[in-house]
C-alpha cells in the first residue's frame, strides 16, 4: 500500500534532506512528562531549576530528540519507513521558548534490506544541541 508522501528507497539520493521547526513550549515539557514518566525537577520546577547550573528548567533531551522520529516517519522517508536506530549526543540545553530547527538527512544507503542511515541534528540559534545518527528501512515500491 503507498502512500503519497512516501519516498522509497529507489528514489532517496545521499544528501536529501528535511527540516521541521518547533518551539519548545511548557505545554509541550508537561505533555511528555505525562507520556514518558519522566518528572525531573529539572524539567518542571522552576525553584529547583533555577539552583542548576543551567539556571532555568530545561526541555527533557528525549522531547527534543523526538521530533527527529517525526520526519523519519512523516517526511524522510516517511510513511511505512520502520526506524530501526538511533545513536545521539546531547550538546546544549533546549529551554523554553527555545525554536529548534529539526533536520535528517541522507547519509548512506545500503541496497541490502533497503536501508538507511540519516545524519540527525537538532539546533537552536545556529547552535547544535543534538546530533547523531538514525537507522531506517525504507520502503520500496514492491511492498
Amino acid at each position: 500500500m503507498s502512500h503519497p508522501d512516501t519516498k522509497y528507497y529507489e528514489d532517496l539520493e545521499i544528501g536529501q534532506a528535511h527540516e521541521t521547526v518547533h518551539t519548545i513550549r511548557d505545554e509541550d515539557i508537561t505533555k511528555f512528562a505525562e507520556v514518558s514518566g519522566d518528572y525531573n525537577p529539572l524539567h518542571m520546577d522552576e525553584d529547583y531549576a533555577a539552583k542548576t547550573a543551567f539556571g532555568q528548567r530545561i526541555a527533557h533531551g528525549a522531547l527534543t530528540a523526538s521530533y527527529i522520529s517525526g520526519i523519519l516517519g512523516n517526511n524522510l522517508p516517511g510513511p511505512g519507513a520502520i526506524f530501526t536506530g538511533l545513536s545521539m549526543r546531547f550538546r546544549r540545553p533546549v529551554y523554553i521558548g527555545d525554536e529548534v530547527t529539526v533536520r535528517a538527512e541522507v547519509a548512506e544507503k545500503i541496497d541490502r534490506g533497503n536501508r538507511v542511515t540519516l545524519a540527525v541534528s537538532c539546533i537552536v540559534n545556529g547552535k547544535r544541541v543534538i546530533t547523531g545518527e538514525a537507522q531506517v528501512v525504507a520502503p520500496t515500491r514492491e511492498s
